[in-house]
């Protein structure tokens, strides 16, 4: 799989269960040159076969890293800028300065992350906001809301341009 130079985003899953969504942020990061981590247990498969069979044709385009555990993948967010993501969150990401090369942060779309992660970055969480009393809004949602929230801030800053037949440039 391809490794971009320098992805405008990097998105991590932590423990991600729907392979769709997975499928949906993969493409996601391929269309806005975004790296994208996994970090195990996964809920599916990911393999060459069971791709090909879900009718990924971009999965061999995506940057994609895959972490055995929690454990494995942590120590990578001490060299990145991290912004969790939550519906625990009070801070809505357009209260964010985003940057390229961010990191930001999903967990499972059955229980979010663990209690120990929203704590140990509890000063880094967002959350997108919604009407009272509504439930959380899928996943794959989520992280395309706030991937492009942060294409659009990076657009504004002049770090990234749009050409003149409406695609990124990087």
């Amino acid at each position: 799989m391809p490794q971009l130079m320098r992805p405008l985003f990097e998105v991590a899953l932590v423990e991600p269960e729907i392979p769709n969504n997975t499928g949906n942020i993969g493409r996601t990061c391929v269309a806005c040159g975004c790296r994208l981590h996994l970090v195990h247990p996964l809920g599916f498969d990911t393999s060459e076969k069971a791709c090909r069979r879900a009718g990924l044709d971009y999965w061999p385009r995506l940057d994609l890293t895959e972490h055995a555990s929690w454990n494995a993948f942590e120590p990578l967010l001490e060299q990145r800028r991290v912004w969790v993501f939550s519906t625990k969150a009070s801070r809505s990401l357009y209260d964010a300065s985003f940057k390229r090369g961010d990191l930001f942060m999903f967990g499972r779309e059955t229980a979010g992350l663990a209690p120990e992660i929203i704590a140990k970055y509890s000063d880094r969480l967002l959350h997108l906001p919604m009407l009272a009393g509504e439930r959380s809004l899928n996943l794959a949602t989520v992280v395309c809301a706030a991937v492009y929230q942060g294409v659009g801030r990076l657009i504004a800053q002049g770090e990234v341009e749009v050409d003149g037949a409406g695609r990124l440039t990087l």
